[in-house]
């Protein structure tokens, strides 16, 4: 049975993980039957989004305990996982990708991620275990991993290809039901909800990476 870490991002797209791309993520790997392992760096959020207006709070919240919702609690946080651990990971997308994990949102081709997130891609990448990103979440991994020129896809939004390609990254389109495989980093991605339009329409990708990712583990 292999085990792969899920890295989340808090609760909520617009401000943490896009909870359908990670419930899915969930039931695609518990269908395949892989030990789950969630994981989220202990931090503050970069802020806190009203979901109904879309407008920012002056809220304060934390990235691990937010998480935990969407895990229902069976959560660790990341400082304390290492690679050796997992057979492979996984990290979907939302906002909290781009705010949390990295600060792509904010500082684009620029961005860095969160050191405990550089950290267990490094090792991942060091180890040659494949790693599932989703929607945004290929920022992340192109972010920490640009010295490695690593392929993946966000779909065909141009500014963000624009982007990860300025970063180091090659952005190759796809549509929402397809994955892209970078085979010599072990990286598959998959656009999600940055086309969607719904969530059985992203559950195709999500559920094709997942499958993918297990069978090269």
């Amino acid at each position: 049975m292999k085990t792969v870490g899920v890295l989340l991002s808090g609760c909520g797209v617009y401000d943490g993980v896009e909870i359908h791309e990670a419930v899915l993520t969930l039931l695609a790997l518990d269908k395949q039957g892989a030990t789950i392992l969630c994981m989220a760096p202990d931090m503050e959020q970069y802020h806190v989004v009203d979901h109904i207006t879309g407008e920012a709070t002056d809220q304060k919240r934390n990235v691990l305990i937010e998480s935990a919702r969407v895990a229902r609690g069976e959560i660790q946080d990341l400082k304390t996982i290492a690679a050796s651990q997992l057979d492979a990971l996984v990290i979907p997308g939302g906002f909290g990708a781009a705010k949390n994990l990295t600060n792509f949102a904010i500082k684009g081709k620029d961005a860095e991620a969160h050191p405990e997130v550089s950290r267990i891609i490094n090792e991942m990448a060091d180890a040659g275990k494949p790693i599932g990103a989703i929607c945004i979440s290929p920022a992340v991994v192109t972010a920490v991993l640009k010295h490695r020129h690593p392929e993946m896809t966000i779909g065909n939004d141009y500014e963000t290809a624009e982007a990860i390609e300025a970063m180091g990254g090659v952005h190759m389109p796809c549509t929402v039901d397809q994955i892209h495989v970078d085979e010599k980093n072990k990286l598959v991605t998959t656009p999600a909800y940055m086309l969607g339009p719904g969530i059985k329409d992203v559950a195709l990708g999500i559920e094709r990476l997942v499958e993918k990712i297990l069978a090269i583990a």
